[in-house]
């Protein structure tokens, strides 16, 4: 556990553009207590497929905008000014609702270093990287890709 404060200035986080992910503290800047990043969500583009996490707990605090998320089997929306924890082991997917975009901050405590998860993800976005490199990593980023019935079946409600 750090023991040290972390100050991440907005202006020196490492902006991912494609994936709308700015990078805020990792698990080895914080000692391991957290991994923190800010995601804006594009109005219309799915966000995070279903999946869990077998070890971290993930925190949205929605500061902009409206998202559409996956607890378990039910899907609720989350306004700004709302606040979610999903404990490990939960499926949960997430993506903007609505016709504005959806600014979110998520911490992931217990959480392993994801930062090189992201700079992955930015590749898939670009299109300079195979998106089956993502399951390759299920283990090493406690990322892992789960079905969900309720979530493939919102678009058709």
């Amino acid at each position: 556990m750090s023991t040290k404060p972390v100050l991440v200035r907005y202006t020196d986080a490492e902006v991912l553009p494609a994936s709308g992910v700015s990078l805020l503290a990792d698990t080895t800047a914080t000692g391991g207590a957290v991994t923190t990043h800010r995601s804006i969500f594009r109005a219309g583009k799915e966000g995070a497929p279903p999946h869990t996490h077998s070890e971290a707990s993930e925190s949205f605090y929605v500061l902009s905008g409206a998202l559409r998320v996956l607890i378990g089997d039910e899907i609720t929306i989350l306004e700004a000014g709302d606040f979610l924890l999903v404990p490990p082991n939960v499926t949960h997917a997430f993506e903007a609702a609505g016709e504005t975009d959806t600014e979110v901050l998520f911490v992931l405590t217990q959480a392993k270093p994801r930062f090189g998860y992201y700079r992955l993800l930015e590749g898939v976005y670009r299109g300079e990287t195979d998106p089956a490199e993502l399951g390759k990593t299920q283990d090493l980023y406690d990322n892992r890709y789960a079905e969900s019935p309720a979530w493939a079946a919102r678009t058709s409600a």
